[in-house]
């Protein structure tokens, strides 16, 4: 008998309780996650607290593929911080360094301006049409740490999604399968 029928075997044999259970296991791991997620955002004050570098553009500080641990406080920004930000019509997030710092004299406000140590030019050109500075409320928190090429997991599953659902039905199969 072959890998495949034996696993078509055990699969019919599964009782009802031991499904339930196996299904409750599943959901109480899902739900544990997510509260650990949610745990991570109060306590960094970040709406992210970890992302992944995307491009090359804060080569040589950070690679594409690395992960970044954020945190966000009432601290005032500064030049040189590096930053994670969103822009108004996107949806990824930018890892770039704060290059410029302008505080507003009348209301107090605080623009910044970024730009990724890899470019020639500042990040201008990537922010919304007709902003030419980033307010706080653009960005998501502040890079505290990194783990070096531990994203690259997300990406090559972002960018090839077969291997993300040939993962995702392998993990399945071995849930549904396993015995205890």
């Amino acid at each position: 008998m072959g890998w495949f029928e034996e696993t078509m075997d055990s699969v019919k044999s599964i009782q009802i309780r031991q499904a339930f259970s196996q299904a409750l296991t599943l959901g109480l791991i899902v739900t544990s996650a997510l509260i650990i997620w949610k745990g991570l955002i109060c306590m960094t004050g970040s709406e992210s607290p970890v992302v992944v570098v995307l491009s090359e553009s804060m080569e040589p500080g950070f690679a594409r593929g690395d992960i970044l641990f954020l945190h966000m406080s009432e601290d005032p920004i500064q030049a040189g911080e590096i930053v994670v930000f969103n822009v108004d019509g996107r949806d990824i997030p930018i890892v770039h360094r704060v290059i410029k710092v302008h505080e507003r004299k009348d209301t107090g406000e605080v623009y910044v301006l970024t730009k990724g140590d890899n470019n020639d030019e500042d990040d201008r050109a990537l922010y919304a049409r007709g902003q030419h500075w980033l307010q706080r409320r653009h960005i998501m928190g502040r890079a505290v740490g990194f783990l070096p090429y531990v994203g690259w997991v997300t990406i090559i599953m972002t960018e090839r999604p077969i291997i993300k659902y040939i993962l995702i039905g392998a993990l399945g199969l071995l849930v549904i399968t396993s015995k205890d």
